[in-house]
């Protein structure tokens, strides 16, 4: 039997790190474990998370081995590796699909009932890889999908609408990537409309004009890693939520990347859509409404998905 209590964190580079240290300051885990290759650097997370412990909640912090992924009710997997120069976007998705093989393999020797929650990247073709290997039922893998990608649209709308980004309601799904697309046709601040909310607001001339903020919403990433090398806190902070939602069962809608199967006209696949998350995972996806332009859009964004799947072997 699993404890609710208790989650592991895989890989403890920048993300992981990140998340570790935004998991312990909430104080969503009361135990936690952090499991790396390199188990020096494991331990040196742990012992400097643990120092700042009396400062926040009691929790219990430590590096260790798979052996203790044992009764944990959340496995983190943010671990994987950077491409190469040379290398092509395929042959880092075939390295890293081997990595999550090693990691999913070893977890099951120790737990088949916990949740498996997808980090690294790319992360639907990872999920789709970690579900097949672990073999476990599919609402209990899944993937950080474009929960931080909704997170920055939001964040980015509120700025220019200026109003609070909490009111903002939007979702961006579809692949954590270039291909990823906004629902604008559902968008709205509080209730009202985005396109009658922009006409009220008279902070831009028309809502055209705001949507190409989406570009700057897809471009973050790399702008984030043009200054600074790599992007961990708002990933971390979105890892941390879906966490609370799994601890604390909310059924929070949120777009995670899961099995789809049916839903928007999409087969077996792994993608970023909106589903109600809590105690048991994915309890069930979300089919809100699409105009013609953003169903094609999310078939075109699934179908590179499946390219990428149909390039590889599991």
């Amino acid at each position: 039997m699993v404890d609710i209590h208790k989650c592991a964190v895989v890989g403890c580079g920048f993300v992981g790190a990140a998340t570790a240290f935004s998991l312990a300051e909430r104080g969503v885990f009361s135990e936690m474990v952090l499991i790396d290759r390199n188990s020096d650097k494991a331990e040196g997370e742990a012992m400097d998370i643990s120092h700042a412990i009396p400062m926040f909640k009691p929790m219990k912090i430590y590096s260790g081995d798979y052996s203790d992924v044992k009764n944990c009710s959340l496995i983190i997997i943010t671990a994987g590796s950077g491409q190469k120069q040379g290398e092509t976007r395929l042959d880092l998705v075939n390295r890293n699909i081997g990595i999550m093989k090693e990691i999913v393999t070893e977890i099951k020797k120790y737990n088949d009932e916990a949740i498996l929650l997808i980090v690294s990247n790319p992360v639907d073709i990872l999920t789709y890889a970690a579900l097949k290997f672990s073999g476990f039922p599919e609402n209990r893998v899944f993937g950080s999908g474009t929960v931080l990608d909704t997170a920055r649209l939001k964040y980015m709308l509120g700025e220019h609408l200026g109003v609070d980004s909490r009111n903002v309601h939007a979702f961006i799904i579809g692949e954590h990537g270039d291909s990823e697309l906004a629902v604008w046709s559902g968008a709205n601040v509080s209730g009202v409309n985005l396109d009658t909310f922009c006409e009220a607001c008279g902070k831009c001339a028309d809502s055209h004009n705001m949507r190409e903020l989406f570009n700057d919403v897809v471009n973050s990433a790399y702008e984030v890693i043009e200054r600074k090398g790599a992007t961990y806190y708002a990933i971390a902070a979105s890892v941390r939520r879906i966490a609370e939602c799994i601890v604390r069962d909310e059924h929070s809608v949120m777009p995670v990347s899961c099995y789809v199967s049916g839903h928007y006209g999409l087969s077996d696949i792994c993608v970023g859509v909106p589903a109600i998350v809590g105690r048991s995972g994915v309890e069930k996806i979300i089919d809100i409404e699409l105009d013609g332009n953003e169903q094609k859009s999310l078939e075109v964004s699934a179908g590179k998905l499946r390219e990428v799947l149909d390039g590889i072997k599991l």
